[in-house]
């Protein structure tokens, strides 16, 4: 058994190590306890504890967490936008689009990319007009990205 006490604490308090390991281990605990911890752990000094934690919160797959990650898609760490990224891509609610959809703009081609496929697989058609932009990219990762992305909203 999982001793949520003891991993919150050390989420909140611990070191670098115990803190990334601690938001690893709540995001598979399935217990709610876990939640508010995590979501705390997204103002943590260490870009590598705010993306576990964003990784966590995303394993839940509940909705309730959407907030959090989308407030974690401002971070100014490109692999905290990354991660959060990736959990809207896992929770897939279509109703988080529009948190994605600025960052088609951002300055790292990785995070035009992912938000790219992460508003495929959103399917909101919102996103259809800002992804369309996108094919003038300079990169052909993001110009792929964003033209899958647009087959999967006309489909």
């Amino acid at each position: 058994m999982t001793d949520i006490p003891s991993l919150i604490a050390d989420l909140l308090s611990g070191s670098i190590a115990k803190r990334r390991a601690a938001a690893k281990a709540l995001g598979t605990s399935d217990d709610k306890r876990a939640l508010p911890a995590l979501a705390a752990a997204l103002d943590d000094p260490h870009p590598a504890v705010r993306s576990d934690a964003i990784q966590a919160l995303g394993r839940t797959g509940d909705a309730a967490v959407l907030p959090h990650i989308t407030r974690a898609l401002g971070d100014p760490e490109p692999g905290v936008r990354a991660a959060a990224l990736a959990a809207l891509g896992r929770i897939r609610d279509p109703g988080s689009a529009p948190a994605v959809i600025p960052l088609l703009k951002d300055t790292e081609i990785e995070i035009r990319t992912g938000a790219a496929v992460v508003l495929g697989r959103l399917g909101n058609r919102q996103a259809a007009g800002p992804l369309k932009q996108l094919l003038a990219d300079p990169f052909s990762e993001v110009r792929e990205a964003a033209e899958d992305a647009l087959r999967r909203l006309t489909k």
